[in-house]
């Protein structure tokens, strides 16, 4: 089972950062956000994944009985989840006006700032 997590985490991060490296603003949007979700799987991962052991002490003892799921992963990812979107729907809405206002969605033709005409600095290093 953490061997199909630890590859689907590969993917998901490979994928996030093919898409942040894009020109085109809603594609680097969709890479954090992919990158998000692969971070929330890695701290997924680090909990124990086990089936149909609840992290649940019983009333007669101090610590569980046996192994148990790790809950705290899992109220992280829960909130790490909120905060995401909501960062993300913040980040929409500014690509939508910034496409509204220029125009444009590539990044390269989002530098308002230099003069028409004028030979561009350089984009890269």
């Amino acid at each position: 089972m953490e061997a199909i997590l630890a590859v689907t985490v590969g993917i998901f991060f490979a994928v996030a950062i093919y898409l942040m490296l894009s020109r085109h603003i809603i594609r680097i949007l969709l890479g954090v956000s992919i990158f998000g979700n692969a971070v929330n799987l890695t701290i997924f991962t680090s909990g124990r994944v086990v089936r149909e052991v609840p992290p649940i002490i019983p009333v007669d003892l101090d610590v569980p009985a046996g192994v148990t799921a790790n809950p705290l992963p899992q109220a992280l990812i829960l909130t790490a989840i909120v905060i995401s979107f909501s960062f993300f729907a913040f980040l929409l809405v500014l690509a939508f006006r910034t496409y509204q206002e220029l125009g444009t969605d590539d990044t390269d033709g989002l530098r308002v700032a230099e003069p028409e005409g004028e030979e561009l600095p350089p984009l890269g290093y």
